[in-house]
Order: C-alpha cells, then structure tokens, then sequence
C-alpha cells in the first residue's frame, strides 16, 4: 500500500508525523512524503522541516492519502497544482484522509461535499461553507473519507486505519510497540473541558487565529 503524506509550507509537524508512525507500520507500507517540489519543507514555525522525495507529479496514484494541516493551509486553499492532485489522486485512492484543517483542503478540492467530516475545533465552521457536514467528533469515517480533529487525533486517525485495513490485531500491536497509552496532566484538551477563558481567548486573540 503506497501511502502519499503531503507537505507544504507552514504545516503542522505532528498532524503529518502521528499517522505516519502508524501508517508505516501496515504490512507492506510505502509510505512517503510528497509536495509541489521535491525537497525540505519547513513547518509552522519554520525550525523544522521533512524532506519531500517525491514531487506531487511523481505520486499520482496512491492508495492511501494523508493531507496535514496547519496555518499554511490557507495558502494553499487556492493553490490549484495542490486541488488538482487532491482530485485526481483521489478518484484512484482507497483512503483520502486529513488531519485538523488538512479537511479544509479535502473540502477546498471538492472532495467532502455532503459528508460528515472533522477538523480542528476553531475551524469546523469553514468546512460547512464548502458544503460538508462538520462533526465535532475526533475521527470521522465517512465512506472512504477519514478526517481527524486536531494536530494529536491525527494517531487516532491512523490507529483506526491500520486496524480496518490490517486488522484489530495489528492495529492493537502497533499501538503496543509506539507506547500510545496517553494519560495527559490536565483534562483541557478539548473546548467542552478547557476553562472558558482559555476558550474565548483562543476566538479573540489575534495570536490564535488560524490564519
């Protein structure tokens, strides 16, 4: 199974490296990270970057899909190289999948009108103006469609694809041997849980916005 996670600038690091410690460990995974060109790509903050072997052009029939997000998504929303590789890729997939505002981009392409999808808690709003059905859920499965919440859900994600696809007990086994047994020091990782002020200033302050 060649499994294609795309990079672009800005993105987050965890939402494209928490599936793919997952996704890689499938029997026979080829897993690799593609993006417009080949070559570094620098994350949110710009102090880290993966490499890019491949070129979009050079992976245009994977199985699997994996779209990260991250603030550089916006950019990206227009970018029609990007929407148009999103589309063709995915007519031939057998996953299309996102992690947190990676959704967007699904929906930016056209790939998530009429389904239920999710995304990061401050963007679900976007997804209904491209015509999905947002879900305040931390992995949605609609069809052959697999969209994760935010940045840390995107291991949850690919958990519950190694286990349709390989089996409950492989899936169990690579959660064993990655140790994800994650027992946080607060309860705040979602809005419904966080203190409220934490919430609001997350919609208020200009240092939070997404874009």
């Amino acid at each position: 199974m060649l499994t294609a996670i795309v990079l672009y600038d800005r993105f987050t690091a965890l939402d494209a490296v928490g599936p793919y410690e997952t996704l890689s460990r499938l029997p026979g995974a080829e897993t690799v990270f593609v993006a417009e060109r080949t070559g570094p790509v620098r994350n949110e903050t710009g102090d880290l970057a993966l490499t890019a072997d491949r070129a979009l052009a050079d992976v245009p029939a994977p199985d699997l899909v994996v779209v990260p997000g991250g603030p550089g998504q916006w950019a990206q929303m227009e970018n029609e190289t990007l929407l148009a590789w999103l589309r063709a890729a995915d007519a031939t997939s057998t996953w299309t999948t996102s992690v947190c505002t990676g959704s967007l981009l699904l929906a930016a392409a056209g790939l998530l009108r009429g389904r239920r999808a999710t995304s990061h808690w401050l963007a679900l709003d976007f997804l209904g103006h491209h015509g999905a059905e947002p879900a305040r859920e931390r992995v949605v499965v609609d069809g052959k469609y697999v969209t994760a919440a935010g940045v840390s859900s995107g291991i949850d994600m690919g958990l519950a694809l190694v286990g349709r696809i390989a089996g409950d007990e492989h899936a169990q086994a690579v959660q064993l041997f990655t140790e994800y047994d994650p027992q946080p020091p607060y309860d705040a990782g979602s809005p419904d849980k966080a203190p409220a002020h934490l919430v609001a200033e997350f919609h208020t302050n200009s240092r939070f916005k997404l874009n």
